[in-house]
Formats: structure tokens, sequence, C-alpha cells
């Protein structure tokens, strides 16, 4: 059975859901880690993920725009510049970000979002791979009834 698109309601909670999800993950683990309190550090994550989130649909937008402008495939040397564009972005943006809301050197900011990044591999594929199975149940279950 092939599961359905997904919905614009259900995209935006497919992302809070997988914020709050890393947030309620990372906060805790980043606060003993770095020695801040949670409220601080908390926030920042929060930051973090609205930042992540925006960036995510402008990038999105963009890349999508020059997809179809050049007529590009959606190859794997395309899906690898499409990841590493995103992602070298959101360092750009959240590596000052950090260095400044926790009072660190810009390398140090950096070593702690190498560290969020080897996080979030495989947390994203994890959640999704979850979300994905959760949310083909409820498809099957949908037709069932």
């Amino acid at each position: 059975m092939q599961v359905p698109q997904k919905k614009p309601v259900e995209r935006v909670f497919h992302a809070l859901a997988f914020e709050i999800v890393a947030t309620v993950i990372c906060a805790p683990v980043l606060s003993w880690l770095m020695g801040t309190s949670l409220a601080h550090m908390g926030a920042l994550t929060l930051v973090f993920a609205a930042v992540a989130m925006t960036w995510n649909m402008v990038f999105n937008a963009i890349f999508e725009r020059i997809e179809r402008r050049y007529g590009l495939s959606r190859t794997l040397l395309v899906r690898a510049g499409h990841a590493l564009l995103f992602e070298g972005g959101l360092v750009v943006m959240l590596v000052p970000l950090a260095a400044a809301w926790l009072g660190v050197s810009l390398w140090e900011a950096l070593m702690l979002d190498i560290g969020l990044m080897l996080f979030f591999l495989p947390y994203t594929f994890c959640f999704n791979l979850a979300y994905d199975h959760l949310r083909a149940r409820r498809v099957a279950r949908r037709v069932m009834a």
C-alpha cells in the first residue's frame, strides 16, 4: 500500500515534533556538558530550532527554484550538494549565535556545532524512520476502518 503525500498541516506537525523531541534530548545534555542552566541551554536550543526550521524553508524554496531553472535531477551528487549547502548555511548562522549566547570562542562554538551535527545525523534517521512507520500504521488503520 502506498502512503499518501503529506498535507501542509502534517508537514508543520512533523517539523514541530522533530524539533520538540530534539530539544527535549539536547537541552539537558548540553546543559550538563556546558555547565550552564537548563533554562539557558533550553532557550538556546529553542532558538537553534527556530533558526533551523526557518533556514530549512528558505533554503529549500531557493534550492527547488534553482533545480527547476536549471533542470537538475535529484541525483546523488545533487542531494549531496543540497545537504552540504544546507548544513554550511546553518553553521554560518548558528556558530556565531552559540558563541555569543554561551560566551565562548567561535572555535568552541564550532566544536559544539559539530557535536550537534553528529547527534542529528542518527537522530534524523531514527526519528523519520519511526515517524514513517507510525504514519503508515495510522494510514492503514484508516483504510481498514
